[in-house]
């Protein structure tokens, strides 16, 4: 994992391990209010904790040679072994969240006189704010708002906060280095839970529109009284609808999806050469795009991405290699390449000339045909989100439809979800 990988290369002083294990014991014995209080003095404060001995091994952690770049990665330690225990807890979600807040904070005991703790104090203080700029700390807070109940969570304009609606971005974006493997196990489990959540809250509001679309043909006399369901996405009813069914139903009018892409996969066990498959690999995608779109550029510059990956292949037998190589380099072109490098004009012209759902379809008609490069597009979005977080919603609307149309493409095509019904629900 991660997180042990980190520490098996630097290892783990003394110091560190006890500090370790007082805050495992306090998480089991304290409540999280005393506890919160507990670890503002030992880490924001840096002074004023009632354990000197605790006080004397963070010490001398801050004084080693190596602080600047290891006290990130305590520090993350030391937070998630507070949160996954209040994790397990939801009556403990909102300590969770007034944990990361301390860091928000400025210290406000005075300095002690004392010349050489003064020295600790101040560079203790120093390496705190500087957690702040870490990917530690800003999955840290990307934590604590998916924790947020949605009932006690406060709304805000910014995008970031809508990372609890996807879970396909949790182990993503909430993951990171020094994140510990335990931690990780349980943003595991919250992502199940919360995709579990949300296809059966896609199947409630689905049966309600069907019976709602059933009741207006029904025969005049009879009432039924049918409860309304609340729209489970940020899409309204309609475009909800098309997408349903887009990812689900007969597309042209002959196959689903799914069914286009088994079809495909099935030929691709009969084709001579790599260069074979990369041929009809550009007919089976460019079907999907309107034929005005793609006849002005979109085409042309696909034929020619397909002709360079890997032409040095070209009459070798296609092997799952190639396979996984070939649609992880067609999803970089298409949504976004890499972190250092977030450029996605191909994906936002997209979006403007196809729109959200067809964009969508488009995706995953390769992940049908490649379902191991799942995550691989996954973490695509997760860069976009992350280049995008401090945005207003209102300034990222496009990605917003992206981002919910992925959401149902996934659950509708990558769970036993089953919305055979949907065709009749009112387009």
């Amino acid at each position: 994992m991660i997180a042990e990988s980190i520490y098996q290369s630097r290892g783990i002083l003394p110091e560190e391990q006890r500090l370790y294990d007082h805050l495992l014991y306090l998480v089991q014995n304290e409540s999280p209010q005393a506890l919160t209080e507990r670890f503002r003095l030992l880490f924001i404060e840096a002074t004023g904790h009632p354990n000197a001995t605790l006080q004397q091994d963070l010490d001398r952690l801050v004084q080693s040679k190596n602080s600047s770049e290891d006290f990130r990665f305590i520090l993350n330690r030391c937070c998630h072994i507070l949160i996954n225990r209040w994790q397990s807890r939801p009556q403990c979600y909102s300590a969770i969240a007034e944990l990361i807040a301390l860091f928000e904070l400025a210290p406000t005991r005075p300095v002690t006189s004392d010349l050489y703790r003064s020295r600790i104090i101040k560079q203790q203080r120093h390496l705190i704010q500087a957690f702040r700029s870490t990917e530690q700390y800003l999955t840290l807070k990307r934590l604590a708002t998916v924790l947020q109940p949605a009932e006690f969570s406060i709304e805000t304009e910014r995008f970031g906060t809508l990372i609890r609606r996807y879970p396909y971005l949790y182990e993503h974006c909430l993951v990171t280095e020094g994140t510990p493997a335990s931690q990780q196990a349980s943003i595991r489990q919250l992502q199940v839970e919360r995709q579990k959540q949300f296809e059966i809250d896609l199947s409630k509001y689905v049966t309600y529109q069907v019976r709602c679309a059933v009741s207006d043909t029904a025969t005049p006399g009879r009432d039924r009284v049918i409860y309304p369901v609340q729209n489970p996405t940020l899409l309204d009813e309609r475009s909800l609808s098309a997408a349903l069914h887009e990812f689900t139903g007969k597309v042209n009018g002959n196959d689903t999806c799914r069914e286009v892409a088994q079809r495909f996969s099935a030929h691709c066990q009969e084709v001579r050469s790599y260069r074979e498959f990369k041929r009809d690999l550009y007919g089976y995608l460019t079907d999907v795009v309107n034929p005005a779109y793609g006849k002005r550029h979109f085409n042309r510059q696909f034929a020619n991405l397909l002709n360079d990956i890997h032409s040095e292949s070209e009459s070798q037998p296609l092997t799952d290699f190639l396979m996984l190589r070939t649609c992880s380099q067609l999803l970089n072109f298409l949504v976004v390449e890499s972190a250092q490098n977030p450029q996605h004009f191909v994906l936002v012209d997209l979006l403007s000339n196809l729109g959200a759902t067809s964009t969508t379809r488009l995706l995953l008609q390769i992940v049908l045909l490649c379902q191991r490069i799942k995550p691989y597009l996954e973490k695509r979005f997760s860069i976009l989100f992350h280049h995008y977080e401090s945005y207003s919603r209102d300034g990222v609307q496009w990605l917003i439809a992206a981002m919910e149309n992925l959401q149902l493409a996934l659950t509708t095509n990558f769970s036993t979800l089953n919305l055979c019904f949907v065709h009749q629900l009112v387009r």
